[in-house]
């Protein structure tokens, strides 16, 4: 697609109004570009915690409807909330598995209390969350970001294979779904190129999909019954619970949510050539993620964040106009409040979201070997905070119950391998630098 000229010159790109048909059909690519992210999110919540149908017809028609709202406020930045940049709003993959953990060790009101107490915490924390940034350096991202990864894609297996228990568990032919959703979308990925290339996830999702319908692994039966209009529901599963102790891993990953807020909200700010200090608008990004994330939390989703996906599609067509990414949230929220379209995504077959969940996952793993190939693994701190922060991570994640015969309050932190991965590897990491700030003020003064 080619890009479109400022009609008014001394207009910003950022803040062109484009016409009512470009607008819609540059706001539905971004639609799809970000669709499948909240529809396997909620599909894992719903298949790991046990949702009914009802239940997951709800949540998926709330994470549409917070996703578009949210994605408005960072389009057009109301009162100093949102960006007015060319921003979409998803569930992100870390918090999605972190409120599971929360909501599996203890029950999902208290997953719920987290995301609200989270949300609440971005604003307590911004004023000094640059300071707290240091205890965060590549080592320590990357070592989160393998963690979650390892963690989605246990996870997601369970979606294609079933319960361990369970009379069709490994079944071939959903195993071979999974399988051949992730190869479509490899082979999609490798064949188009531009949008297409772009949209390759969903694409592959839908061949997916297709070929279980073929399969006879789709049934769409109820799709069309019941009402036309969906509402979701405020507090879905009761009133939240608020327990600190058990919403810290949430909490702790708030804190990396706002330094890659700031990476994505600099770089958007470079790309569409917004004027002024990109650094000024940081905080309004941050505001408006905890603004939605709280409204998420109200309507029972997990935190709903600024998604760095969709700026690429913003370099690749040459579209700046955050009144884009503004009608793909009219858009989002549309699609919430068409109750087919979720009774759709919340019957698409389990191996094949779970083959694109995988793929998709995996990809957050791609990027934190990416962040740690910026560090010298050679250095003693270096291999010693990556091996720590992977060990103290990975057990819980890959043996399950190892602290189950330790105190109830203490499980919330060690059971939880991606907070305690993460915390380790910034003990330690802060330790080494420590003591490498000692032994080089020592030599100095000898």
């Amino acid at each position: 697609m080619t890009s479109i000229r400022d009609a008014n010159p001394t207009t910003e790109p950022v803040d062109t109004i484009l016409p009512f048909k470009d607008l819609v059909i540059y706001g539905f690519q971004h639609v799809l570009v970000m669709a499948a992210s909240p529809i396997t999110a909620v599909f894992l919540v719903a298949q790991t915690l046990g949702f009914n149908p009802a239940q997951t017809v709800s949540i998926i028609s709330a994470t549409f409807l917070v996703c578009g709202l949210g994605s408005i406020l960072q389009s057009f930045g109301p009162a100093g909330l949102g960006a007015r940049l060319p921003f979409i709003m998803v569930p992100g993959g870390a918090p999605i598995a972190i409120f599971l953990a929360i909501a599996s060790q203890t029950d999902v009101q208290t997953a719920v209390g987290a995301v609200l107490m989270t949300g609440v915490f971005y604003f307590i924390a911004l004023p000094v969350f640059r300071r707290l940034l240091r205890f965060f350096p590549p080592i320590v991202v990357g070592t989160m970001l393998l963690l979650v990864a390892v963690n989605l894609v246990k996870i997601y297996g369970g979606t294609i294979t079933g319960r361990p228990d369970s009379e069709n568990f490994a079944d071939p032919v959903n195993v071979g779904l999974a399988l051949a959703t992730i190869a479509l979308t490899v082979i999609f990925s490798r064949v188009f190129t531009g949008t297409m290339q772009r949209i390759s996830v969903m694409l592959g999702l839908i061949a997916g999909t297709l070929l279980a319908a073929a399969l006879g692994r789709l049934d769409v039966t109820g799709v069309m019954d019941g009402s036309i209009i969906a509402v979701p529901h405020l507090f879905p599963f009761g009133m939240p619970k608020f327990d600190i102790i058990a919403s810290l891993p949430l909490i702790i990953f708030s804190i990396i949510s706002m330094a890659e807020a700031t990476g994505q909200t600099i770089a958007t700010a470079e790309i569409v050539n917004r004027k002024g200090d990109a650094h000024a608008i940081v905080p309004r990004t941050i505001k408006g993620d905890a603004v939605m994330s709280i409204i998420g939390g109200v309507f029972g989703t997990s935190l709903i964040i600024t998604s760095g996906e969709n700026v690429g599609i913003v370099r690749a067509t040459g579209v700046r106009s955050r009144y884009v990414t503004a009608m793909a949230g009219v858009l989002l929220v549309i699609i919430a409040l068409l109750a087919p379209v979720s009774r759709l995504a919340s019957v698409l077959p389990g191996p094949v979201v779970g083959g694109t969940a995988i793929i998709v996952f995996s990809i957050i793993g791609v990027i934190g070997i990416h962040v740690l190939s910026r560090v010298d693994l050679r250095d003693h701190g270096a291999m010693f905070t990556l091996a720590s922060g992977l060990a103290m991570g990975l057990m819980p994640i890959l043996v399950p119950g190892v602290y189950s015969q330790f105190p109830q309050w203490s499980q919330m932190i060690l059971g939880n391998g991606l907070a305690m991965g993460t915390i380790t590897a910034a003990v330690v990491n802060a330790l080494f630098e420590f003591s490498a700030s000692k032994s080089h003020e020592t030599t100095e003064q000898a």
